[in-house]
């Protein structure tokens, strides 16, 4: 009897061991799937996340993985279609649920620049080409692949996955996340989140770390306005409004908002000294000497501006407006302020310093909000989830040291971390030179190493598995 009872929970465990996987073939299949995608424009404005969609929804259909099509009406076109996709692998419901999330649009494209067509998935030297391969249909590939894979392979799951392709990221949310959120959050709930805005980091060619984003800053923008009396070229005035947004702007360039790290930022200076130069690791260990912060964080500002941003809520003035003739002072001029403020920024007492600096009652302070994003505590770093992450990254990328990271862009996280979710940025590995180049995100030649995209399906695949995977 011993023996039968032996020999049944052998055959039961293999059994339910997956289905060994193919990753030559997976490659395949992932080009297929990652070229047809980028192959869509799906631009905004310009393209339609429709196409998208359509053939997301084909594929899981063919899988058999059920999914539902969310799309918010545009009342002033109802024929403008932008639609979301959401597909679910239940779980035993031991855990919260995962969310793997990628976006299906793209900014948008200036045909004459691209020496490859934006649309094409050129392949070439290693790289494929085209808008999107790195922002954001690399996620949105890594994310159909792994549920897809893990529904073929029969895994156990401790949590529902759930799949999101999200329409509006680059900066029409309210047809995306803000939508699901606020009309559909039920289908999207979950424990941890998995999206964009992480990266293996090389550099000449080899592997440095590993970013895992856990929190970004906030936009808010700001018009500066100042107001006057029009009239000739020939007679200045003290009150024209160029000469007033002039000395505002310069007020604001030479100021620099205070320093403030976070539970993030601080890891991610401390583990970084750790794979640096002597005296890289030197600046980056003593951003918190008095006797040294000052002439540390000037030199961030001028050779490591990332790192300088990463550092407090920044200011950028981007735009100014006035004038339509040469000899008319005008009567208004302004300027449009790119402000990315930490997550705790306390916005209103923010606006009260910067009408300080800049001391100029004709000038008034207009909060813009656009496609505003919330503000949201940072997703932890002593948790089951980014220690997983943190294994998980370590086995794929040979040991090399993983980094939390403050992004200084925006993502739609902030959504969900907002709702209280754990959200968490990978990517694949990217080549730091790219970006002063000219073939990173959003840029004229955007490429990914083909090699990277393979490897991140792996990881993001693995990854999903240890996270949802039943124990």
């Amino acid at each position: 009897m011993l023996r039968v009872a032996l020999f049944s929970v052998l055959a039961l465990s293999l059994f339910a061991q997956p289905k060994p996987l193919d990753w030559a073939q997976i490659d395949q299949e992932t080009l297929k799937h990652f070229s047809a995608l980028v192959q869509i424009n799906s631009a905004d404005p310009g393209g339609s996340e429709k196409p998208v969609v359509d053939y997301l929804k084909a594929v899981l259909d063919r899988e058999g993985i059920e999914s539902k099509v969310f799309t918010r009406t545009n009342l002033a076109d109802p024929s403008i279609i932008r639609p979301n996709i959401i597909a679910r692998l239940k779980g035993t419901g031991k855990k919260k649920p995962l969310l793997i999330v990628g976006h299906t649009d793209t900014v948008n494209i200036d045909v004459k620049k691209w020496v490859h067509g934006p649309f094409s998935a050129h392949r070439e030297g290693g790289y494929i080409y085209g808008r999107g391969t790195v922002d954001d249909k690399d996620n949105l590939t890594a994310a159909l692949m792994s549920i897809v894979l893990i529904k073929r392979q029969g895994i156990a799951l401790d949590r529902d996955v759930i799949f999101l392709a999200e329409a509006g990221e680059e900066g029409a949310t309210s047809v995306g996340i803000a939508f699901l959120v606020s009309e559909h959050y039920a289908d999207i709930d979950a424990e941890v989140c998995l999206a964009e805005g992480g990266s293996a980091i090389r550099q000449n060619g080899k592997l440095k770390y590993v970013q895992i984003q856990t929190t970004e800053k906030i936009p808010r923008g700001v018009r500066l306005v100042a107001s006057g009396v029009a009239g000739h070229g020939s007679v200045p005035l003290r009150s024209n409004p160029v000469s007033h947004i002039a000395r505002a702007v310069a007020k604001v360039s030479d100021w620099q908002p205070p320093m403030r790290l976070n539970d993030t930022t601080r890891a991610y200076f401390e583990r970084l000294g750790a794979v640096s130069t002597p005296e890289e690791k030197d600046r980056y260990n003593n951003l918190l000497n008095p006797d040294k912060t000052d002439a540390i964080q000037e030199y961030f500002a001028i050779n490591e501006p990332r790192h300088n941003s990463m550092l407090r809520t920044s200011v950028s003035p981007n735009i100014i407006q006035a004038g339509y003739r040469s000899n008319v002072i005008p009567s208004e001029a302004s300027a449009t302020l790119d402000i990315r403020a930490l997550p705790d920024e306390d916005m209103t007492k923010f606006y009260d310093t910067l009408k300080s600096i800049i001391n100029d009652p004709a000038v008034k302070i207009i909060p813009t909000t656009g496609s505003a994003r919330p503000g949201a505590p940072s997703s932890l770093l002593d948790n089951e989830a980014f220690r997983t992450i943190e294994a998980t990254a370590k086995k794929h990328y040979g040991g090399i040291v993983v980094l939390p990271t403050m992004a200084t862009g925006a993502t739609d996280m902030s959504f969900l971390r907002s709702k209280g979710m754990q959200c968490y940025g990978v990517g694949p590995a990217v080549d730091v030179e790219d970006g002063p180049k000219g073939f990173g995100a959003h840029s004229d030649q955007e490429r990914i190493l083909e090699s990277s995209l393979y490897q991140f399906v792996q990881f993001h695949h693995d990854l999903t598995v240890q996270l949802a995977g039943a124990k």
